[in-house]
């Protein structure tokens, strides 16, 4: 990932309210939603909607497929594991960053 393509997602990203659209795609998982399930589930008006979700496609963070008559959105997990990628490259110089006890998680 290029550091342009890198600036576009952090940028697509740091709104509110696209950042809640694209967590809520991720957790979907490959089935996606549909706009107006996206709108339900967010309590987002669907033309405000349809604003971010079209920045988040522009970022390249979110696919859309026509399923019949409705359209799904997805997360798109290639490029957020490059932008993660590229945003943990070079950590603590090639050392392990987190202790065994720092990653777990008892959620």
């Amino acid at each position: 990932m290029n550091e342009t393509a890198v600036i576009q997602a952090l940028a697509a990203l740091a709104q509110e309210l696209r950042l809640r659209v694209f967590r809520t795609l991720v957790v979907a998982g490959q089935e996606g939603l549909t706009p107006g399930a996206i709108s339900e589930l967010l309590g987002i008006a669907p033309n405000t909607l349809s604003f971010h979700l079209k920045e988040l496609a522009h970022a390249n963070l979110v696919s859309q497929e026509r399923q019949g008559r409705n359209l799904v959105y997805r997360a798109s997990y290639q490029t957020m594991n490059s932008l993660l990628a590229y945003m943990t490259e070079n950590c603590c110089q090639g050392s392990a960053c987190l202790t065994d006890q720092a990653t777990s998680c008892n959620c």
